[in-house]
This record gives C-alpha cells, structure tokens and sequence, in this order.
C-alpha cells in the first residue's frame, strides 16, 4: 500500500473480547485447537476486513479475555488503560470493537480514551451508508442508524455533535439526535411509513410477475463469496464485483433462460455476516422479502475458504430468521479454481469437494430439499451442471416432453415454440411442421390446439 493511501486511512486499535469460563483458559495456549479462540480470531480478521472497507487502518490488535464482559467498559480498567497506551502510541483516531456496546459502555469509553468509539454495529452501518444507492437504500440505512442510535442519546450531550466527518458519521447526521428525541420518533414513523410503501410497491410489482409464470432465483451467501461474480455470468449484468465486503447493497433483477428455456428472474442480494445487527436485519426485510419470495435460492459458498461450512451455517441462522430456510436451496460451491490449485497428490479434487459438501451438510443439517453442485464464477466451470440443476428445481411452470402439429403458416406460433421451449427434432411435411419439444406448461396450455397425443 502506497504512504499516500495509507495517510487517507484513519488509524485504528481493534479490540476482541474472548468470553470464556476459567476453567477453560489453561487450554487456550500456543497450538491449542479451542474452538472458541479459532471463532475469536476469524471475527476479528473479519472486523479487520470491514474496517479496511470502511477506510481504516487497523494498526493493532488487542483481545481480552474474561468470564463475562465488564458492564462499565466491556474489558475492564486494567485493559482500558493498556488500550489508552496503544491509541497515544499509535496516534490513532478509533478504537473498534468487536461487540456491541452499550450504551453506559459506549460513553465510558469516549471518555476514558478521548478518541472516536465504533462497535461491530457501527461500523456495518457505516459501510451500508456508503454503499447504499436506490432510495430503498439509502431509507432502510438511515432507519437502522436511527433505531440503533436512539437509545445511546441520554448522557452523551454536545459529544453528539461530532461533525469532524470520517467513519462512523455518515448518513442521517447527528447533529438532530441532540435536539429533539420527538423529532427523532417522527423521523423513524416517516421512514417506517415510507418503507411500508415500498413494500406495496414491490407487492404490486411481485403480483404483475405472478400473473405470468416467470418465477424468482434469489442469490444469498455469506458476503464476499462471489454471488456478483456469479450473477453476472449468469445473467450478462455488470454489477460490481469487488473483493470488498459488501460490494453490492441493492438488489439487482435479470432475466435468466435455462436450458429448457424457460425464462426466470435472477436476483442479486446483500451478502451476510457473522453476528448481522438485528437492526440491520429488520431494516432490509423489505429487500430481504425477494429472498422469502423466491422459488429456489442459490447459496453462493466460497469453496475455498476453511470456514465455509461455519459460513453457511450463519447464513441458514439469518434466513431461518427471516422465514425462508425452508425454500429449496442449491449450494454452489463456489471457486473451484481456486481449490483446484490447492488440491494435493494425495487427494482429488472431486474428493475435496465431496469432503467439504458433506461437512457443509453436517453443520447447517441440511435435509433433502439441498444439493450441492462445484462450480467457478470466475472460468464458468461447471456453469452447465448449475444451470441444469436450477432447471430441475424449479416448481413453477413445469417441463414435459410433448408433440406438436403446426401448420407451416403458423409461423408466430413456431417461434413460440423455438423460443420458450427446449426443440429436440423438427421435421416439415406437405404444409405442416412437426415438432418434438420439452416445454414448459404454461406453453403447452398456448398450444394446446396443436398436441400430438
């Protein structure tokens, strides 16, 4: 990283909190495999990389570990005063920490380090606020900023005024959440009334599209697995694909034509996270309604990463939440290319994928209704198998084989047929045209006049 970038960047401590009982610390030395230090170490390389997404520079890294989190500073003075050592050595202008504060945590902190305070909620938000870009956006954003500061007003006086700009400020500003809490109330109800209409809106939109049988393939996954790589070359869209977390906050619809033909509507989706703000999640059920709408959700895995199948457990944790764990699922094992290269003598790479499929599977105790299919958005391997299994999986507007009697001058109706429907043979004879097709039924009902029993 150039020194110009890195001047930009605003300098962080991050602080992690192991809970843990006492008995149990003897275990957690150098080499241990304590399962609860390997979850403490993978949140806080995740906070790192949300804060690298948010435009700061984690300088150091600090955890504490306790029995329980100290009501006052959530790490006790001991670390509170190692931690005012490390912001005055490092200059830093925040300190991160990964857990929600309280808010009588919140303000002892600010005081006792005299420096800018964000937990994990914090910072998500302030990333969301960034990257929001439909109005939907940008509303559900400022209503999750709002909900999740309002109970922080009390005690924190003229310090809500901090206008000095940088992570953490961005949004609705703060400095009405020092006026007037009514105001703050109003402001909320004006935000849930204009969501409420959003909802209608995508009701009405959702009804037009169920008037034809045209149904939903939503894309879920933990963020960062690859879901607009995937989507794009899928669909032929342009979303942005970033290694960033959260790269892609409003959803994206494309039409998608399987291999029967039959034409389906792909959505792209925010990506989820370990320990996603309940805020966050009841703020987007608007956009998170295409997910409980969809016909079969394709979870994006990044095949690559050692904690996928914990990954996926999260995010069957959050659609379980919002009632859509029981909607058929395709796991796509995302960025073979990747495992593939990694893939030693001793063991192949269909036995890795088959390994990972099944302790996927174990984690998040999958039933029938899921299928795991290996795939590379990156190369299109395995795009083929996907695309078959999508067809499959589907439950409207069914597939059958059938045969058709068209005369040749129907020719409208012939391209209908061609174009929605999957042409195994056609064959002209005299002033007729027979065709054998596997075709969808709202098709076959069209054509009706025409079947070959």
């Amino acid at each position: 990283m150039s020194n110009e970038a890195r001047v930009a960047e605003e300098r962080a401590i991050l602080v992690g909190l192991d809970l843990k009982s006492r008995s149990h610390r003897g275990s957690n030395q150098r080499g241990s495999t304590d399962p609860s230090a390997n979850d403490v170490e993978e949140s806080l390389d995740e906070m790192k990389s949300l804060a690298g997404t948010a435009g700061a520079h984690v300088e150091e890294t600090i955890v504490q570990a306790r029995q329980a989190p100290d009501s006052a500073t959530l790490i006790g003075s001991g670390k509170l005063e190692e931690l005012r050592r490390l912001v005055t050595f490092h200059d830093a202008h925040m300190v991160l920490f990964d857990a929600e504060l309280t808010p009588t945590q919140l303000r002892n902190l600010e005081r006792a380090l005299d420096c800018k305070i964000l937990d994990r909620t914090q910072l998500i938000l302030d990333i969301f606020a960034r990257r929001a870009r439909t109005r939907e956006g940008q509303l559900q954003v400022e209503l999750a900023q709002l909900n999740y500061l309002l109970p922080r007003l009390a005690g924190r006086g003229t310090e809500m005024t901090r206008q000095g700009g940088g992570i953490g400020t961005r949004g609705p500003g703060e400095t009405q959440l020092e006026t007037d809490r009514r105001g703050i109330y109003r402001r909320i109800k004006k935000l849930n009334d204009q969501l409420e209409s959003v909802r209608g809106g995508r009701g009405t939109q959702r009804r037009q599209r169920q008037s034809v049988p045209l149904a939903t393939v939503a894309l879920v996954g933990y963020t960062n697995a690859g879901k607009s790589t995937l989507f794009n070359r899928l669909t032929g869209a342009e979303v942005v694909a970033d290694a960033r977390m959260f790269a892609t906050l409003d959803p994206t619809v494309r039409h998608l034509t399987l291999p029967s033909r039959r034409k389906v509507l792909a959505s792209d989706t925010v990506g989820f996270i370990r320990n996603l703000p309940t805020t966050l999640v009841k703020a987007f059920r608007a956009t998170l309604e295409e997910v409980t709408e969809a016909a079969v959700l394709l979870h994006v895995v990044d095949a690559s990463s050692p904690s996928a199948p914990q990954h996926t457990a999260r995010v069957f944790e959050v659609l379980a939440d919002i009632g859509a764990d029981q909607t058929q699922q395709i796991l796509v094992l995302n960025k073979m290319d990747q495992m593939e290269s990694a893939a030693s003598d001793t063991e192949s790479l269909a036995q890795r994928i088959q390994s990972l499929a099944q302790r996927i599977m174990g984690e998040v105790k999958a039933g029938a209704r899921t299928e795991a299919v290996p795939v590379s958005a990156r190369t299109g391997a395995g795009f083929d198998t996907l695309l078959q299994a999508i067809d499959n999986a589907l439950p409207l507007d069914p597939v059958s084989h059938q045969r058709f009697v068209i005369p040749a001058g129907e020719g409208s109706l012939i391209h209908l047929l061609h174009e929605r429907a999957k042409v195994l043979s056609s064959q002209y004879r005299d002033d007729v045209c027979e065709l054998e097709a596997e075709v969808p039924e709202s098709v076959k009902r069209r054509l009706a006049g025409y079947l070959v029993e």
